[in-house]
């Protein structure tokens, strides 16, 4: 196996905890996708159909801004992508991440973090702003510990 990232957008925190556990256990680099602006926990709020996660995710075509593009893609042969389910699916920002590389060839493993929901529709919706990639629906984690979390990077590398 070639060098690999693990890219990960955590609005709460629970996804970073995950993301930086699979990064040791697999011996792979560490890049968080930051929104350019911030969620707060009102924005959260997927029970207020006004708050700005609801807005976002009721329009599959739009795109939150994100800090910065210096994620080195090329770098990698290898793409373990995290986040948390929004509403049965990766939130958009993951999106907006992959539209703005060329992950031609990559391989995409995913992973997500969610109180009950699993990945959904996740790759069928990922799929258009990565065509040129091989995507693999890894693991949603809930309660998971950190050894259950290293024995399944152990098994999917």
């Amino acid at each position: 196996m070639g060098k690999s990232l693990v890219a990960y957008f955590s609005a709460s925190g629970t996804t970073k905890k995950v993301a930086e556990i699979i990064a040791s256990s697999a011996d792979a680099d560490l890049y968080e996708i930051v929104p350019a602006q911030p969620y707060s926990k009102a924005d959260l709020n997927w029970m207020d159909k006004k708050s700005r996660s609801s807005v976002e995710m009721s329009d599959k075509n739009y795109r939150p801004e994100i800090t910065d593009t210096d994620a080195h893609i090329g770098m990698y042969d290898e793409i373990i992508l995290g986040f948390p389910i929004w509403w049965y699916v990766a939130p958009t920002i993951i999106n907006t991440f992959l539209e703005n590389y060329d992950f031609s060839g990559k391989k995409i493993v995913l992973f997500a973090t969610s109180g009950g929901s699993g990945f959904g529709n996740t790759v069928r919706e990922l799929k258009p702003s990565a065509p040129n990639a091989v995507f693999v629906e890894g693991k949603v984690f809930g309660k998971n510990t950190k050894q259950e979390i290293a024995e399944w990077v152990k098994r999917m590398l």
